[in-house]
Order: C-alpha cells, then structure tokens, then sequence
C-alpha cells in the first residue's frame, strides 16, 4: 500500500506504528497519514478502489492485556480495568472519528465528489507483545474499533479486505482528485497509482442483453383412445336407431288410420232422421176364465 505523511507532521508511536502495517499491506490503497481538513486533523484517511476510511489512531499509556469492550457512549474497558489512553479518555473517540467521517464527506461534496462510500473506525496500538482483543467491533453503523500493531495486524486486514468487498469506484483519477480536494501536498503520481493496482477507467458496466421471450408451439390434441371411439360409435348407433324408430311409429300410425272419412255433418243428420222406433208389444198376463184371452 501506498503510504504518503503530511509533510512536517509530527507523529505519535501509535500513527508510526500504524504506517508500518500500511506499508506491509500487500492489497491496493493509498494511504494519508495526519491529513487535515479545514481545521480538522485527521490520523489517516485509506483511499481503496472501493471507497474511503477514516481513521482514529491511538496507543495507549502502558502495557494493557485483556478483552477490550467498546461502547458508543461512555467509557471503554479492557477485562476489569478503565482503558488507558494516551493524549485523551475513550469516550471521545466515537464522535472525534464521527466528525472526521461527516468533514471528508463535506470535502467531497463540495468538490461534487460522491460521498457515499466513506466510513470510519479507531485503531487501537497496543504495545508489542500484549494481546488486545475486542468484545464488539461496530461502535455505530459504519464506525468499528480494529486492534493492530505492527506484529499482530490480521483485524485491520480484515477490516480492509471487507471494506474492500463493493464495487470498483475509485479510479486515477478519482483518486487524484480525492488527494487534491483533500488537500494532500505529496499526490502520488498516476505511475505509482497504476502500479499500486489503481484502473485508468472505470470498468464498464455490462450490458444488459434483453431477453426474447419465446412462446411455446401449441401441442396437438391426443389422439383419442380405443374406449373413446368404441362409445362415440356407440351413441351414433342409439341415434340412428331412435330416428329409425320414430320414422316407424309415424308410418304406423298413418296406415291404420281410415283412407276415406265419413264427413261429421252426414252422421249428425243420419242420425237426427231416423224413424223412431215403436216399442214392442207388451204381453198380457191371461188368468184362467178371463174373457179375450
């Protein structure tokens, strides 16, 4: 990684510390140790080709081994004991990188930079030797504490390397002008950018190949099975037999009727000229000695 220190700075042990784990760090980046913003000095800002990290370095006062706990407000501890720090207490670190955060995003806006991918975290340099280890690594979103020296830096490789995981934004020239709205006075060249790992161009995006939707041929009917034919003859058959019979019925029916009708009038009058009949005489009961008989 490349490495770049505000001329005349005056670092602590912790910050130089600190650039020796830098400049060991075998993945893409530049980093600019004691920068300042405005009126705000900052212990480094690690550009990445996936955005910015703005870092709180401090060591501590003597030798201090344990469980680090952190909290975003209030005072941190390592195991039973109150965190010794050099130059200030703990519980400022969070708002001092916060604001840190909220300067280089200003910066960049103003400069109508994206200031998007900007986070920050408090490096924490314990003396060589000594096990740190902390119980809760995010302060607050996008604000973590990391643990490194010069012998033991696998947390703030970590840090980087997940940090590292979004797309490639930060281009040459996104980094030169970064560096310029930073105020950096030693900007690298685009040489040493190119060799460090930093793209000319942003890559360009993939195209997005329209997908033709395709639409399915029609599936012919099954053929119909053996069952199926055997009944639609069937029913054929029944219907032509029910006409058959019904040609049958009808034919019956006219032969039977009379072929030359008597007229109704005839039969009315046939009957209402008939001579009446007279009724036959009625036979006589005759009683011995009776007279005419």
């Amino acid at each position: 990684m490349l490495v770049r220190i505000r001329p005349g700075a005056e670092l602590t042990g912790a910050e130089r510390e600190l650039v020796d784990c830098l400049r060991a760090y075998p993945s893409t980046g530049l980093a600019l140790v004691e920068c300042r913003v405005g009126d705000r000095r900052l212990g480094g800002v690690i550009v990445t080709p996936r955005g910015i990290t703005v870092l709180e370095v401090k060591g501590f006062r003597r030798r201090q081994s344990g469980l680090l706990t952190a909290t975003a407000d209030g005072a941190w501890r390592i195991s039973d004991s109150p965190l010794d720090l050099e130059a200030e207490p703990s519980n400022g670190l969070t708002d001092r990188v916060e604001h840190g955060v909220h300067a280089v995003r200003v910066a960049l806006e103003q400069a109508l930079q994206d200031s998007r991918h900007v986070s920050g975290a408090v490096v924490l340099v314990p003396y060589r030797g000594v096990v740190v280890r902390p119980a809760r690594t995010a302060l607050r979103p996008g604000l973590d504490v990391l643990v490194a020296n010069s012998v033991d830096a696998h947390e703030l490789r970590v840090y980087l390397e997940g940090f590292s995981a979004g797309p490639r934004e930060w281009t040459i020239d996104r980094v030169l002008n970064t560096c310029a709205t930073l105020g950096v006075a030693e900007v690298p060249s685009r040489a040493e950018l190119a060799e460090e790992g930093f793209a000319n161009n942003r890559p360009a995006p993939t195209p997005v190949v329209p997908q033709v939707r395709k639409f399915s041929e029609p599936v012919p009917p099954a053929d119909p099975s053996r069952r199926g034919k055997l009944v639609g003859i069937a029913m054929f058959a029944a219907a032509l037999l029910g006409i058959f019979v019904v040609f049958v019925s009808v034919g019956v029916a006219l032969l039977q009727d009379s072929p030359d009708p008597r007229p109704l009038s005839d039969t009315s009058q046939t009957s209402t000229n008939r001579a009446p009949t007279s009724a036959p005489p009625r036979k006589t009961e005759c009683w011995p000695f009776q007279r005419d008989c």
